[in-house]
């Protein structure tokens, strides 16, 4: 994938934990914080599908849609 720089202020206390961990790994500092932000992404995609699950089971409409699709799976593979 092609890299692109970006520019930006962190806190200072980040970029010592961020120095510190570079070091203690001997990894680079882009990598470490690409790494996070990969980490950070998968955790909101999660939170993204929990909302959205949790939006769907109060929703009687979706409830009622689910219901009947079991029913019918349920004599699809009864019938086989």
């Amino acid at each position: 994938m092609k890299a692109v720089n970006y520019t930006s202020s962190l806190p200072t206390d980040l970029i010592e934990k961020l120095d510190a961990y570079s070091k203690m790994f001997k990894l680079p500092k882009n990598r470490i914080m690409e790494q996070a932000l990969r980490a950070y992404f998968d955790r909101l995609k999660k939170a993204e599908y929990a909302h959205s699950f949790h939006r769907a089971s109060t929703d009687g409409e979706m409830q009622t849609l689910a219901e009947e699709g079991i029913e019918d799976y349920l004599k699809i593979i009864t019938e086989e």
